[in-house]
């Protein structure tokens, strides 16, 4: 099975609102086992969207389409799904009354429009599939071998349609069943990861690796295919393994899709190791102004180990809140070894944390008065007792620089919690 994607809407094509449906569908579809030959966005046009129909069915036996399925007369998929195929509309009594229990439910006074209505129209020799989350039913129209499934346009209205109805729909034209794996690495660019691996991905064939680029790391995606999920697992795990031997060091995290999905899970693994240790934690904050305090926020339950974050821009507040000594700040600059140092220090002892972070350095766009560069940061680690400050040369925007540091104070924890743990 070849499938294309079609986004309808004109608001999409206009950058009006960001299309995440393709990159949904084409997920679970490489998940079936089914390849997406193309992605299509088309307006709100008919003639236009007949043509991308025309244009699909040359390459591809199957067509899904998000979008166009509401009440209003720019929603014209439908219509054009019938046209194409030269089916006829007909109205459906109980599509209309499923709308009218939807709208009205739990809502005393509600207004039904006469124009919802649109949506109880189908073409003829259609499956009808139930829309639970909003009003328009999606389709699936077949002919001679060519088939066009209709989705709704909202995300949540789109994956539940999707899941229920559409996945057992098209389990039966794939023979295998595709399981992958995510690796998410931290400290190495993603060519030199290739360069790395090289030998493992030259000779890939099932299971299939693909790497992918965040903002200051990279996915690895491994993706095997069998006759169940249990074989696909059997074929993934040597190869992880392999991985581990190669760089373990830099893998911070191996996964499912929803590990994949965004840009770091640094945070969420690092506050998780924090609750699991049983480690309170202190944070201070120049050159970062809270970033590492607001993500590690972002896990539930971090209120029991989390004391404080403390952002400590001016040196006057390095000095009062953190004890720095003014004489290094002089000697020494506010960005420094010796500061950071203090900084950890300062904050680690205020509450008697277990372990802490402390960031300063220089963000950019221009210097500090000093000859220091750019991108300059030094990051310091408190954990029971044991300081560490390293040096980094970060690039980039501010706001990159900001969150590089952000990321890697944390991951310069993670490896200390590791490496004392590892010591017991």
């Amino acid at each position: 099975m070849n499938v294309e994607l079609i986004s309808v809407g004109t608001e999409i094509l206009l950058g009006d609102i960001v299309n995440t449906n393709t990159a949904y569908l084409s997920k679970q579809l490489a998940n079936l086992g089914i390849n997406v030959y193309k992605q299509t966005t088309v307006g709100d046009n008919h003639e236009r969207l007949l043509q991308a129909l025309d244009t699909a069915f040359k390459t591809a036996d199957t067509i899904i389409i998000t979008g166009g399925l509401g009440p209003t007369d720019d929603d014209i998929s439908r219509d054009v799904a019938a046209a194409y195929f030269g089916y006829q509309m007909i109205y459906h009594e109980e599509i209309w009354q499923q709308i009218i229990t939807y709208l009205t439910h739990n809502r005393k006074g509600a207004y039904v429009s006469e124009n919802n209505r649109k949506q109880a129209y189908v073409p003829e020799h259609s499956y009808i599939l139930t829309n639970q989350q909003g009003t328009a039913p999606g389709l699936i129209i077949e002919k001679e071998n060519q088939r066009i499934i209709l989705l709704p346009g909202p995300p949540s209205e789109m994956k539940a349609m999707f899941e229920t109805s559409v996945i057992p729909y098209l389990r039966k034209y794939s023979d295998k069943q595709f399981v992958s794996a995510y690796i998410r690495f931290f400290g190495i660019g993603e060519s030199a990861l290739e360069m790395k691996i090289k030998s493992i991905l030259d000779s890939q064939t099932n299971p299939t690796l693909a790497l992918y680029a965040k903002t200051g790391e990279v996915l690895l995606r491994v993706t095997a295919s069998g006759d169940n999920e249990a074989q696909c697992r059997e074929k993934i795990q040597p190869v992880i393994e392999q991985l581990q031997n190669e760089v373990g060091e830099y893998i911070y995290l191996i996964g499912d899709e929803r590990v994949a999905e965004t840009q770091t899970e640094m945070h969420r693994v690092v506050a998780q190791m924090l609750l699991e240790n049983n480690l309170t934690i202190s944070v201070a904050e120049s050159l970062t102004g809270g970033l590492i305090t607001s993500s590690l926020v972002e896990q539930s339950g971090i209120s029991q180990v989390l004391y404080e974050g403390l952002v400590c821009y001016s040196n006057q507040s390095k000095i009062e809140t953190l004890g720095v000594n003014p004489d290094t700040i002089a000697k020494y600059g506010a960005v420094s070894e010796q500061t950071a140092r203090e900084m950890v220090v300062g904050v680690a002892k205020r509450l008697n944390s277990d372990v802490a972070i402390a960031t300063t350095g220089i963000a950019g766009p221009t210097s500090d008065g000093t000859n220091k560069p750019v991108g300059l940061v030094y990051i310091a680690t408190y954990v029971k007792g044991a300081v560490n400050v390293e040096v980094y040369h970060l690039f980039g925007t501010r706001t990159l620089i900001s969150e590089r540091a952000s990321k890697t104070a944390l991951n310069q924890l993670r490896l200390h919690i590791l490496a004392q743990n590892q010591q017991k």
